[in-house]
């Protein structure tokens, strides 16, 4: 079973950066498109940005366009997301997502909190 493990949340002032990665338990992310969604306090779980399996496809959501950018690195089975310019409404638990048929697999989150 895919086990998806995120890392690299914190609290950062507005305008700062910080790299999130998702990772796997004993698995890999071969062949498998991976999203970053996020989830602020009393609001939905949103997407975020995707990436393609191969990495030669992306997507973002519009509020975070030109600031984030997705990547992945196969050989260290790693996908992050840089976060640039961050703001206070960028502050939520993100988590990474892929499927594989009709299987949903969730990380359980990092908290990423934008505050001066």
């Amino acid at each position: 079973q895919l086990q998806l493990v995120e890392s690299g949340g914190g609290l950062v002032q507005p305008g700062g950066s910080l790299r999130l990665s998702c990772g796997t338990s004993g698995s890999t992310l071969d062949g498998y498109g991976i999203a970053w969604f996020r989830q602020a306090p009393g609001k939905e779980r949103e997407p975020v940005a995707c990436i393609s399996s191969s990495g030669a496809s992306t997507n973002y959501a519009d509020s975070v366009k030109g600031r984030f950018t997705i990547s992945r690195d196969n050989a260290k089975n790693t996908v992050h997301l840089q976060m640039n310019s961050l703001r206070p409404e960028d502050t939520a638990v993100y988590y990474c997502y892929t499927n594989s048929g009709p299987r949903d697999y969730w990380g359980r989150g990092t908290q990423v909190t934008v505050s001066s």
